[in-house]
């Protein structure tokens, strides 16, 4: 499945969120709003949404039903507590786009879904999982001239942890003090989250400088278990999610390099295979040539009159072999023409393919040149709003006569601005 078509990084976040805030997700996933912030949302392709699991009333509704039918537990728990986690899982819009768009991103996120359920802990405890197909990313579609959609899938689901709880010295048989006296799914977001140990290659846990045992962030166990279940399903032409990074679209830039990166790369291989037939060809020419008719062997054929008619007589033997050459002449004739037409063909195609990558190779450095002008066009923009902001304090200042307080700093401004 691995495609020569740029890095495609897995991203997954864990969002915390209080019974106050799970409505606002709710009218979210579920596109239960009239308007969105978001203008990029298309409600004509929501019906497009897909739902691995769909919600079978509200939210909250069905938090409470799991809590009074025993499924969870909220006991100890603060008021404020985070009783929701929202998994968001992707991968970078160019990824399903080179894919084929809509219909793959249905087969990945079906794969993501399933590794979704192992890290809540079981799919009781999932509210919806829900694809979004209906926000159009707009910087590509605009770089592409069509419309290019950025596919992710949202999990709202119950974090919970298994905990035992014991008999307390209150009970009336001592001898089951302390022993465990039922086992509930206590909903706990700190506990679900927190940092796990990280191993070495023989499954020990490491130690640092101090002796002291190395924890992995929840944050890094999420990407790792999202890239590892995604590489396992198959996908080998996807990365993991790099620490610390944010990003999650393409800039226009750097999807049209991209793209024509990859248009590169397929003409030099269309070119590459074009020049090997062609000299597979030449060849086979070469071979018909070297078989064509000895004319030095014909000419050395006696004929000889017959009298009182235009006809003349050879031997048999000649006769033979001249009617075998004719007919191997013929043959070879037409075939070196077919395949003459062939590597005429086959070369103009070759000429076609160079003066397409020469476009390209241009297209793409220009592309590289623009993005590093933009670059050092918006930093001298930032530099000059800096300038801009100085300059407004430095004003405020000296309106104020307050240089006295700022003198080691004033000196340092003049000395600014006379290198200016």
């Amino acid at each position: 499945m691995a495609r020569g078509d740029g890095i495609h990084r897995t991203n997954a976040r864990n969002m915390r969120l209080t019974a106050a805030r799970i409505g606002n997700a709710q009218q979210h996933n579920e596109r239960e709003k009239e308007s969105y912030v978001n203008q990029d949302i298309v409600p004509e392709r929501t019906h497009l949404n897909v739902h691995f699991k769909k919600p079978t009333a509200g939210y909250a509704e069905m938090f409470e039903q799991l809590k009074k039918d025993g499924i969870i537990s909220t006991r100890g728990l603060k008021e404020d507590a985070f009783l929701y986690g929202e998994l968001v899982f992707d991968v970078n819009t160019a990824y399903f786009h080179n894919h084929g768009g809509y219909d793959f991103a249905k087969q990945f996120y079906t794969g993501a879904y399933k590794s979704a359920i192992e890290i809540v802990g079981g799919e009781q405890y999932i509210l919806s999982a829900v694809m979004h197909a209906d926000e159009r990313n707009r910087a590509m579609s605009d770089a592409l001239e069509q419309d290019v959609y950025h596919y992710h899938l949202h999990v709202v689901y119950i974090p919970v942890v298994e905990k035992q709880i014991l008999w307390s010295k209150r009970c009336k048989d001592k001898s089951l003090v302390g022993t465990v006296k039922e086992t509930i799914q206590q909903v706990s977001m700190s506990k679900k989250w927190d940092s796990k140990p990280a191993l070495d290659e023989h499954g020990k846990p490491l130690l640092n400088a101090n002796g002291k045992t190395v924890l992995r962030k929840s944050y890094s166990v999420l990407q790792d278990d999202f890239f590892a279940a995604m590489r396992q399903a198959g996908y080998d032409d996807v990365e993991r999610g790099e620490r610390g990074s944010s990003e999650e679209h393409l800039t226009v830039t750097q999807f049209k390099v991209q793209q024509e990166q990859a248009r590169l790369a397929e003409f030099t291989e269309q070119n590459r295979q074009q020049e090997k037939q062609a000299a597979t060809l030449g060849s086979k020419i070469e071979k018909i040539q070297n078989q064509r008719v000895d004319v030095r062997s014909i000419k050395k054929i006696v004929a000889t009159s017959i009298p009182f008619s235009s006809k003349v007589a050879v031997e048999r033997e000649d006769f033979d072999r001249i009617s075998t050459l004719a007919k191997k002449y013929v043959t070879a004739e037409k075939k070196e023409s077919k395949l003459q037409k062939a590597v005429d063909a086959a070369n103009k195609l070759i000429a076609k393919l160079k003066a397409e990558i020469d476009s390209l190779k241009q297209e793409i450095s220009d592309y590289k040149s623009v993005h590093s002008k933009l670059r050092a066009a918006e930093l001298e923009r930032e530099n000059t709003e800096l300038r801009g902001k100085v300059r407004s304090y430095e004003d405020v200042i000296q309106r104020n006569n307050l240089w006295r307080f700022f003198h080691p700093l004033r000196e340092k401004a003049v000395t600014r601005d006379e290198a200016r």
